[in-house]
């Protein structure tokens, strides 16, 4: 496994191709522990990993609690709601606490973009950032960049088609950022009003209509409207919506027969993607989970000086 000299895994901007390369193969040794019928080893053991989670989360939290787990690293998780922020402490006064018991890992998600940047500048353990506001998503964007890999055999040259909620979407950015260091072409879709001004300086081509881009990808992403970061519905309605830009089997016609279908979840079903989709043969949102736990434990293995 090769080397990364990162401390902090805060955006897919400060990572190299190289950088991505290493997680990604060390990801690929990390998944074979997972299938082994004793799914642990030694590797972290004595290392301490402290979750602060100020939004809901599901696979993200679960898949870095068992990658801690799998590598014998203790973890412990807080939540906005169980914490004394609730009783007015900062968040800086929060983790200098936490800090003065020595973790050697801080995994933060929260809805304030470049809230861990600035935990980074102020502490001394490893900052690991699991989503914070609309900035970015780092590890969603290497498991998915895995999955592709893992799927397809390679990422430069394919075409990868992004579709939704581009504005409001940590996932999006990220995945645009890695995609394209990794020598693929993107293409983001979605309604006019959830399609940040300028994006096209990102690199990305912008397809108004979704029947008309489909044709051409190698790899479709779904995203959900996150109604949580909107003032307001963006859309007439959700009918309207699935109607334009909702994944189903009529509109999947029209795709490579190879096509892969994800989705970072949660999935809002009969919205933007039909069940039907989500479940069918081109789905790979179920392998992406799988290599969510794979990636969270390549960076902990990396960020602690693993070699």
């Amino acid at each position: 496994m090769g080397e990364m000299r990162h401390k902090h895994i805060l955006d897919m901007a400060s990572l190299s191709d190289a950088d991505i390369r290493t997680i990604l193969d060390t990801a690929v040794r990390m998944k074979e522990i997972s299938r082994r019928p004793i799914k642990k080893v030694p590797t972290l053991r004595g290392k301490t990993v402290v979750q602060f989670f100020y939004e809901p989360s599901t696979r993200t939290k679960s898949s870095f609690d068992l990658a801690a787990k799998r590598l014998s690293a203790d973890s412990l998780s807080f939540s906005k709601a169980t914490s004394s922020v609730v009783k007015g402490e900062t968040l800086l006064d929060t983790v200098q606490n936490i800090e003065a018991m020595q973790p050697d890992v801080i995994i933060i998600r929260h809805g304030s973009a470049g809230t861990p940047h600035f935990l980074a500048r102020h502490c001394k353990a490893c900052v690991i950032n699991a989503g914070d506001g609309m900035h970015a998503h780092p590890t969603q964007a290497l498991l998915d960049l895995m999955t592709v890999r893992e799927k397809k055999g390679r990422l430069r040259g394919l075409n990868l088609l992004i579709v939704g909620d581009i504005a409001h979407s940590r996932v999006a950015r990220s995945n645009i950022v890695g995609f394209q260091k990794m020598g693929a072409r993107v293409t983001v879709c979605g309604p006019p009003t959830m399609m940040p001004i300028g994006i096209e300086a990102m690199g990305v081509t912008v397809a108004p209509a979704l029947d008309d881009a489909i044709g051409e990808a190698d790899v479709i992403m779904m995203l959900r409207i996150q109604k949580e970061r909107q003032a307001q519905f963006l859309m007439p309605d959700e009918r309207e919506y699935a109607a334009v830009f909702g994944l189903n089997l009529e509109r999947l016609r029209k795709a490579s027969p190879e096509v892969l279908i994800m989705h970072p979840g949660p999935m809002n079903r009969g919205v933007e993607i039909d069940p039907e989709v989500a479940d069918g043969p081109y789905a790979v949102i179920l392998e992406q989970v799988t290599n969510g736990v794979a990636v969270r434990m390549a960076l902990l293995y990396l960020v602690l000086g693993g070699k």
